[in-house]
């Protein structure tokens, strides 16, 4: 995949960033999917504040670059998350011998969610694909190991194929309830930051350059050992 200059992916830090967040949320977790009443209970404003979670947005310019800028997806990370919150959620392992918990222990937990792209731009993989750049280049700047995600089953736009034959993720456990309004079974994965990236770099695709071309050498030493 060639680099796409009209698409740019930030984290947000600012009033103007976080109206752009709730632009997609409204778009797709509320007008589509009705899985929220109100975008703004997913990022109120005193959220920017918190360290322990980030948004990132992907902006898209139409034709020619620097006319209009569109916001089209979102995804947020929440550093440490409370794994009992997961445990109350009541999983059924997809194996039996493994449990959220010994996958975790001894790990550096970071949950990834609220995946979402405007129906518009959904066809375009580069999309998503900024979005786990610029999410994974943070999180593994901070030092986590581990990410964690739920996606519904029925969802005809769930990004589970991206997440598992793309990126490597892999299904746990099931669970029926969560804090979105969606009747769907939830399936809960796991991703080693650091099998990724050697799954990855093994291929040698356009997803591990587009991922990690802007890397610094540290961050790259991170997860080659």
């Amino acid at each position: 995949m060639r680099q796409d200059e009209r698409v740019t992916a930030t984290r947000v830090i600012d009033e103007e960033g976080r109206q752009r967040v709730l632009a997609v949320l409204q778009a797709t977790y509320q007008r589509e999917k009705r899985w929220v009443a109100d975008p703004e209970s997913q990022f109120p404003s005193a959220d920017l504040a918190r360290g322990d979670l980030s948004w990132f947005v992907v902006d898209v310019r139409s034709r020619p670059i620097g006319m209009r800028v569109r916001p089209a997806g979102v995804v947020r990370v929440v550093y440490d998350p409370p794994v009992e919150a997961y445990a109350a959620y009541g999983f059924a392992p997809l194996d039996p011998s493994l449990t959220i918990e010994d996958m975790i222990r001894g790990s550096r937990i970071a949950e990834i969610g609220r995946f979402a792209v405007v129906p518009r731009f959904r066809r375009r993989l580069v999309v998503a694909a900024a979005l786990m750049r610029a999410a994974a280049a943070e999180t593994i700047s901070r030092g986590y190991t581990h990410y964690l995600t739920d996606v519904f089953e029925d969802d005809p736009h769930s990004p589970y194929g991206f997440h598992t034959r793309v990126m490597g993720f892999h299904p746990v456990a099931t669970h029926e309830v969560g804090e979105l309004a969606c009747t769907s079974r939830r399936i809960t994965m796991v991703l080693d930051l650091k099998a990724a990236y050697q799954r990855l770099k093994r291929r040698g695709n356009w997803m591990f350059r587009y991922l990690t071309s802007q890397w610094p050498d540290a961050l790259h030493q991170r997860l080659v050992a």
